[in-house]
C-alpha cells in the first residue's frame, strides 16, 4: 500500500517504554503496564490485553460532583498493551507533576493520567457563589497528566508584580502557589448599559503560570462537556 497516508509521519511505532507519550498533535499514546486512568469515551484505539472499566468516585466524589457540577467521568485501563486517547481532535499536551507540585486544571481539559497521581475537586478560592460555581480538579503526586485544549494554549507567567486576569470560560489551569480571586472590570453603570461582555475575570497572583485556551466556552460547548 502506498500514498502519503502510509508514510512514517502517520504510521505508529511500538512504544519503547511504559507510560504516556504524545503520538501526534491530536492524540496521546499510553503504553499500559498495570493501570492508568482516562476520561470516559476518550479511547480511539488499542492493542494488547487491556480492560476498560468505569471508575467510581466513591460517596465523597459523587457528593462533590452533585454539589459542584464539576467532575471527571473516568475509566480505569488495566493490563498490558497500548492505547490511544483523543477528544474532538483537540490539541494534546503533557504535564509532568513532581513531588510537592500541584496543578489545578478544569475537568473538561483532562484526557488521561498516571495512576500514581491523585486528584480532588476543590472550589476556586475567592470565587464564591458569585463566580457561577468555579470548581477545578487539583492533581498532586508524581506522574504525567495528559491535557486537551481547543487550539494552542497560552502559558502566561504570573509574578507578584504582575497579576494576570483571565476569562473564567477560557482558563485551562494554573500551577501551585497562585492565589485566586474574582475581579470586576466593569462598573455597575456600564453593566446596566449592556457592558462589554467581559464583566468578571479570575485574577491570579503570586509566582507561577496560568494556562489559557484561545477561545471562550460557548453555551453549546458547555452542554457537550
Amino acid at each position: 500500500m502506498k500514498g502519503d497516508l502510509f508514510s512514517s509521519a502517520h504510521v505508529v511505532q511500538p512504544a519503547v517504554e511504559p507510560g504516556m507519550s504524545v503520538e501526534n498533535a491530536k492524540c496521546i499514546k499510553y503504553a499500559v503496564d498495570g493501570e492508568m486512568y482516562a476520561r470516559q469515551g476518550a479511547m480511539v484505539a488499542y492493542r494488547g490485553d487491556l480492560k476498560f472499566e468505569r471508575k467510581g468516585q466513591g460517596v465523597g466524589g459523587m457528593l462533590k460532583r452533585a454539589v459542584t457540577g464539576e467532575g471527571l467521568p473516568l475509566m480505569a485501563v488495566r493490563g498490558q498493551g497500548e492505547a490511544w486517547f483523543a477528544h474532538e481532535a483537540q490539541n494534546c499536551f503533557l504535564v509532568e507533576v513532581e513531588p510537592g507540585d500541584q496543578f489545578t486544571v478544569n475537568g473538561r481539559n483532562v484526557l488521561c493520567f498516571d495512576a500514581s497521581l491523585s486528584y480532588d475537586i476543590k472550589t476556586v478560592k475567592g470565587s464564591g457563589i458569585a463566580g457561577g460555581g468555579l470548581f477545578n480538579s487539583v492533581f498532586s503526586g508524581q506522574g504525567r497528566l495528559g491535557l486537551v485544549c481547543e487550539g494552542n494554549p497560552l502559558v502566561i507567567p504570573v509574578s507578584a508584580q504582575s497579576p494576570v486576569y483571565v476569562d473564567t470560560d477560557a482558563v485551562v489551569g494554573w500551577t501551585a502557589h497562585l492565589q485566586t480571586s474574582l475581579h470586576r472590570s466593569q462598573s455597575i453603570g456600564s453593566m446596566l448599559r449592556g457592558g462589554s461582555g467581559e464583566a468578571v475575570q479570575l485574577m491570579l497572583q503570586g509566582e507561577g503560570f496560568v494556562v489559557v485556551r484561545p477561545s471562550e466556552l460557548t453555551p453549546q460547548k458547555a452542554q457537550q462537556h
